[in-house]
């Protein structure tokens, strides 16, 4: 791709994000600067979640979409990494926006010399200078060296004439260069051994508009622990706090605030603009922290972290929660009167780790268990789980793939076991239900199966597509005989909205009559897509 579009935004957003998912436990582990709280790399993949659900859907210019995309980013900002990371995506969509040869005002270039790869160059140049201006102290060995260094970058390849990809190439490849090397930058990230926990996480970001850009997807290998030098990092002392909130405040004001809260404590950022700010401090004062932002403007949607002993100020009421993720209304039902929480989920419509969040924190409940039901909602799951222990609250994930695997689940769950022989017996009672399910092919693909065309029948076993026939009927049954041929006890079938009733009753005459082993339920689940969701345990 040659031109940053609209197109190019979402599918760096979503890339990025799927990215961050698989890469948030290893940032996570690796965080040990400015506090050794373990939650850089959800953070990150929060902050990510929050700009990817501002951007709306249907068509938009690309103003509107980076606009957007800036703002959700700045609104969803968590932690002194995610901060940071707003400011880049905000900075980065100012200066595009400006800058791109394709985009026009009043039909005239906005800058006719510059070529896309020259805007993009500029572009990580004057995020990176927005983002050390944003931070009141700031500190190399950390993302900011990491985003300066992928600027230099890629400034010197767009110097050299290179394209659009070459330029992004060459950022993301001087960014891991300097991410090696912030281990020496900072004794904190010696002693303990690891890169920046930050810089880790924009590197993935950087890899993922690599894999956009030349077609290729780039795996990023998030850099592990190496031999420790010295003393644990994580004996490092510290304020006890982290204070963040947004603030409604004229910009005139935010230089001398920013100066006036790194005199109450350490990683002071302070980024936005157009009079909202995100606001975010390490201190051992909260009021006098808040006390600022009122002297200035409104500070609203107030955190307080207690990086030392979260748990011990959380006393939420009694009891076990279940918050289920479901795909119809027959569905919910389901899991409701098993005593599940409920989130609508479907396909194409994942649920947000904010609604997850949001859930537990109306369950009011200490222990948490969560059952995603989808494979790509586990990821989602897994950054609420570890937002969630960040207050004191205990949660555990169950990896349910399946809607029916998510039934097998609840089936078993009883609120008076301990939690976690709750956690096993769900987690088993998932493990060893295998899930299959039919559905109708609405567009020419290929599929692990071959190649399928609009309207044919195609049986889903363990989530790959397995088969393709002409007939629905004729799938179902290939599905179940599949799934029963490593054995089973009992069948489940889920029909879908439209789904036509005979087809359930087909598939069970031939469960009765070939298996007489096995017993089998029907249940409505009212979920699209599917005529038909499949359960063997």
């Amino acid at each position: 791709m040659e031109e940053l579009t609209v197109d190019v935004l979402r599918a760096w957003a979503r890339t990025a994000l799927a990215d961050l998912a698989r890469a948030r436990t290893e940032i996570d582990e690796l965080n040990v600067y400015p506090v050794p709280d373990g939650d850089t790399g959800t953070n990150l993949y929060l902050t990510w979640e929050a700009a990817c659900e501002a951007l709306p859907k249907g068509e938009l210019t690309f103003t509107e979409a980076i606009q957007a995309f800036g703002r959700g980013a700045l609104l969803g900002a968590r932690g002194n990494s995610g901060v940071i990371t707003s400011q880049l995506i905000r900075a980065c969509g100012l200066r595009l926006d400006e800058n791109l040869p394709h985009q026009q005002t009043d039909g005239v270039l906005a800058d006719p010399r510059m070529s896309e790869a020259a805007a993009f160059a500029d572009a990580l140049k004057f995020a990176a200078d927005a983002a050390y201006g944003a931070v009141a102290q700031p500190v190399e060995g950390t993302m900011l060296t990491v985003a300066r260094a992928a600027a230099t970058g890629a400034m010197t390849a767009a110097n050299d004439g290179k394209t659009l990809a070459d330029v992004c190439l060459a950022a993301v490849a001087s960014a891991r260069q300097a991410l090696t090397r912030t281990t020496d930058q900072l004794d904190v990230l010696r002693h303990a051994g690891v890169v920046d926990a930050g810089g880790a996480g924009l590197v993935v970001i950087l890899g993922a508009m690599e894999s956009v850009l030349t077609g290729q997807h780039v795996s990023v290998d998030v850099p592990a622990r190496v031999e420790p030098q010295g003393e644990s990092a994580e004996s490092q002392d510290g304020p006890a706090y982290e204070v963040m909130y947004l603030l409604d405040a004229p910009d005139d004001k935010v230089g001398d605030f920013r100066q006036t809260l790194a005199a109450l404590g350490d990683s002071v950022v302070v980024v936005g603009g157009d009079g909202l700010w995100n606001v975010h401090v390490h201190t051992d004062d909260v009021g006098a922290a808040i006390e600022q932002g009122i002297d200035i403007g409104r500070p609203h949607r107030i955190r307080v972290t207690h990086f030392d002993d979260q748990a011990h100020h959380h006393e939420p009421a009694p009891g076990r929660a279940v918050i289920a993720v479901v795909a119809g209304e027959g569905l919910a039902g389901l899991f409701a009167e098993a005593g599940a929480r409920i989130i609508r989920g479907a396909p194409g419509r994942r649920c947000s780790t904010g609604e997850l969040l949001q859930a537990i924190e109306q369950s009011q409940a200490p222990e948490i268990v969560i059952l995603p039901n989808d494979q790509d909602s586990i990821a989602v799951a897994e950054a609420a789980a570890t937002a969630a222990r960040q207050d004191g609250i205990r949660v555990a994930v169950i990896p349910t793939r399946a809607q029916v695997q998510g039934l097998a689940a609840i089936a078993v769950h009883d609120p008076d076991r301990s939690f976690d022989d709750d956690v096993v017996h769900l987690s088993a009672a998932a493990g060893q239900t295998r899930h299959g399910a039919v559905t109708i092919a609405v567009k020419d693909a290929w599929t692990m199966a071959g190649r399928c065309r609009i309207g044919d029948a195609l049986g889903v076993v363990d989530g790959d597509f397995a088969l393709i026939t002409g007939d629905l009927e004729e799938a179902a049954l290939e599905v179940v005989d599949r799934l029963l041929g490593g054995g089973g006890e009992l069948l489940t079938i889920v029909t879908g909205r439209d789904a036509d009733p005979a087809l359930a009753e087909a598939v069970e005459r031939h469960v009765r009559r070939q298996r007489k082993d096995v017993d089998v339920v029907v249940y409505d689940g009212g979920q699209d897509r599917y005529p038909l969701l499949i359960g063997v345990e």
